[in-house]
């Protein structure tokens, strides 16, 4: 049964995250800023005692422009623990954070999901092993191919900026091991889907896995050996696609840092990366503060700030909001497009 929700009417569903982190300030920031388009309905997932601390907190460190945790809609967890504010017990707090977060999510049938950042090694002191965010929501969720993509709105050019990961939390040496034909082809059919909600005839461009995509096999075999001809299998069915690749990762994002300055610059819709560094790099280097890390592939919007929780600088409030504006009004953009509105 849906959660009562009147005139269908879209709801934000947003996690603190790790509370000992700069989750909670980040929202306390965000949700005053004028960026955030006005009336957006937002439920907060965590502790409200903690929220309220930490807004007295910032307020004593001169901070004005903050939300104040009594005008918000708080969703408030009671998580048994231990009284000590150890790691472990911060780990669990944001797990079940997000797992009521994804049930409350889901109830709405009309709403997205924003979470604040975690922290991994809490979540295993904790006993929750999971390497990211991403594989508890497909997990909850049932899905198996899902996309780890990173976006961001040119505040300058209006383009949208896409890259997708074809691997995400894994060892470097994990990388070559995982990659293959079938989850380039279906990682490559998350990203068509979603670039054509934006365009009919998206381009697409895919990283190689070597320096220089192998150079025909001197510096690398896997290009040469099956991925570049997964690329031209993939493409024979996607005619409606333009794809590059596999192109060489020191420019395959050249054309993306003239892109985001510049209206005259060849724009492309999305590039598949590798593996993670390999496309959070020179994410974060062009985009900086206004990427968000958006899951692809649910029934349900998701997004997040691309960064993680901050600890050297938790409790200072010099944390930036601008990743967590931005994951927050990426998933009221999406709403506005049907193809990317949740179906559940």
């Amino acid at each position: 049964m849906n959660i009562k929700n009147p005139n269908n009417k879209f709801k934000i569903i947003l996690t603190v995250g790790d509370e000992s982190g700069i989750g909670p300030e980040i929202i306390l920031k965000a949700l005053s800023s004028d960026e955030i388009p006005k009336n957006t309905d937002i439920m907060l997932v965590g502790s409200k005692k903690k929220l309220k601390n930490t807004y007295v907190h910032l307020k004593n460190l001169g901070l004005d422009n903050l939300a104040n945790p009594d005008n918000l809609e708080i969703h408030d967890c009671k998580i048994s623990s231990s009284p000590n504010e150890s790691k472990s017990n911060y780990g669990n707090s944001s797990f079940h954070y997000l797992t009521k977060a994804i049930e409350i999510v889901m109830q709405y049938p009309n709403s997205a999901l924003v979470t604040g950042p975690i922290c991994k090694k809490s979540w295993s002191l904790a006993g929750h092993y999971f390497s990211g965010q991403t594989e508890v929501l497909a997990k909850s969720c049932g899905v198996k191919n899902v996309g780890m993509l990173f976006t961001a709105k040119s505040p300058f050019t209006d383009w949208r900026f896409n890259t997708l990961l074809a691997t995400t939390h894994i060892p470097l040496s994990e990388v070559p091991k995982r990659l293959n034909t079938k989850l380039i082809h279906a990682k490559l059919d998350l990203l068509k889907e979603f670039c054509i909600t934006y365009t009919e005839q998206p381009t697409l461009k895919v990283a190689g896995v070597n320096p220089h995509a192998g150079e025909e096999g001197i510096l690398g075999n896997e290009e040469k050996n099956w991925l570049n001809d997964a690329l031209i299998t993939w493409h024979e069915k996607n005619k409606i696609v333009k794809l590059l690749g596999p192109l060489s990762p020191d420019s395959c994002w050249t054309s993306s840092a003239k892109a985001w300055r510049s209206n005259d610059a060849e724009k492309h819709d999305g590039i598949l990366a590798m593996y993670h560094d390999q496309g959070l790099i020179p994410m974060k280097v062009i985009a900086h503060n206004y990427s968000v890390n958006m899951t692809i592939g649910l029934p349900f919007i998701r997004t997040s700030p691309d960064h993680g929780t901050g600890f050297d600088i938790a409790g200072k409030g010099i944390a930036q909001s601008q990743s967590m504006i931005e994951a927050i009004k990426t998933a009221v953009d999406m709403t506005k497009n049907s193809r990317l509105l949740n179906t559940h």
